[in-house]
């Protein structure tokens, strides 16, 4: 039998030691915000029912879904497509659950996208809803969480632009579009970035609006004399339209909290051309952009007040978000000041010769007892040797205990990156490592 090749299915990728650190890192900061703000985590399955993922996001989206099956089964099953579907169905399916229920998952999902930089067919999101209430107080407190995330991950340009899928649906109506034809309307201002103003009205064209109804959509939302839409202009324009007064309404009391909750008002913005693709957010929504690099959204979601109702008599609102991680990774790995180590080992503890091994393996048991992540080299090859296998994989420090050492009750302690060595009383090491670690971390 041949060699097989080793490669893996298109959009799919490995990830090697060296992005996992910045990957956990990451994760850690995003999962103690998550924690900060009052989330429970929650777990759900990587495979669901078809059933319960389709007709939830729209026509274009569920091209996107992974359908699986083994052989004999009796069920038809697709991979999740996002976790807010789910989290929907864990809501229907456990009305026990206190409410609001606020909830935190961080998983896999799968889309059978067009692979490029930042878009994955596999990747992670990282989402907290919180479910149960429809204050604008919950709203408010995901946009403030997000921004607290993007502060502490090290974004300084980022902005969150906010928009209400109430107030879109209210100038749809305000500007005769037919009903049937809204969710058409969503999806063609969505690709305003993408295809342009000229590109948006083909394609409100192509959907069978009349050419006075596109005109006057427009205006609205991308008005001639090139100032962005203010909610007051709306209000007097829109506010016989309940609908669209409803959506003026809680997106001024939305914006209202976020200065007492600590949002930089550089980091947030309304603006009536953000729509987000999927068909079930129902009230505000909410997207992040980095002004550099442009990468695209890196945290988006918004309410959806009807997604847990397609499951059961029993609906509840629901507002909530998913953190890009994949993109921020991206831009992270590109900073020009990121430098990542390819090992979460802090300590190689080095093998001198083959009749100190017992010594060697004693002080590491040491050293790990006290909370340092070691590692121990195996072989008793020359010290210049293992030197260079902790230089490779970027471990910061490395302890030697030979017979002089020994004889001393000391230890050599060398510091890698400041290419510094002392000796040190063998009951001190682990606190002389602690600091020296200390020192090196950026």
């Amino acid at each position: 039998m041949g060699i097989i090749q080793p490669r893996l299915p298109k959009g799919m990728r490995d990830i090697l030691p060296q992005q996992m650190v910045l990957r956990q890192h990451t994760l850690r900061i995003v999962e103690e915000a998550f924690a900060e703000f009052g989330f429970e985590p929650l777990v759900t399955p990587a495979v669901e029912l078809r059933e319960i993922l389709l007709g939830k996001y729209g026509g274009d989206s569920e091209k996107l879904i992974f359908f699986v099956q083994h052989p004999g089964g009796k069920e038809d099953l697709a991979l999740r497509y996002d976790l807010s579907v789910p989290l929907s169905r864990v809501v229907a399916q456990y009305p026990e659950l206190s409410k609001p229920f606020r909830r935190y998952q961080i998983a896999p999902v799968w889309r059978a996208e067009r692979p490029q930089k930042g878009r994955y067919r596999e990747f992670y999101q990282c989402d907290a809803d919180i479910v149960g209430t429809a204050s604008m107080l919950a709203d408010a407190e995901i946009i403030a969480l997000v921004y607290t995330i993007l502060s502490r991950l090290g974004f300084q340009q980022f902005v969150t632009v906010i928009n209400n899928r109430k107030l879109l649906t209210g100038i749809g109506q305000y500007s005769g579009v037919p009903d049937a034809q809204l969710t058409g309307l969503y999806r063609a201002i969505d690709k305003y970035e993408r295809l342009g103003l000229k590109g948006v009205r083909k394609e409100l064209r192509q959907e069978g609006l009349e050419t006075a109804t596109v005109d006057r959509l427009c205006e609205l939302i991308w008005p001639a004399d090139g100032r962005p839409a203010s909610l007051d202009n709306l209000r007097a324009e829109l506010g016989r339209l309940p609908l669209a007064r409803e959506g003026i309404d809680e997106l001024q009391e939305l914006l209202g909290y976020l200065p007492s909750l600590g949002v930089d008002p550089r980091c947030y913005r309304f603006d009536l051309a953000m729509v987000r693709g999927l068909d079930y957010y129902t009230g505000p929504i909410y997207e992040t952009v980095v002004e550099e690099p442009r990468i695209g959204s890196i945290t988006g979601g918004g309410r959806f007040d009807g997604l847990v109702g397609r499951f059961s008599k029993q609906s509840y609102p629901a507002t909530g978000t998913t953190i890009g991680i994949e993109r921020i990774l991206d831009i992270l790995e590109e900073q020009p000041t990121f430098s990542a180590r390819e090992t979460l080992v802090e300590v190689l503890v080095t093998v001198f010769s083959p009749d100190l091994v017992t010594e060697s393996l004693q002080l590491l048991s040491e050293l790990r007892g006290s909370g340092l992540r070691c590692e121990l080299y195996y072989e008793a090859d020359p010290l210049g040797t293992q030197l260079r296998y902790a230089l490779k994989k970027g471990i910061p420090a490395l302890v030697i205990l030979g017979p002089d050492e020994l004889s001393a009750g000391k230890v050599a302690v060398r510091d890698l990156q400041a290419k510094s060595q002392t000796n040190v009383e063998r009951a001190a090491v682990a606190q002389e490592l602690r600091a020296l670690l200390d020192r090196d971390d950026p």
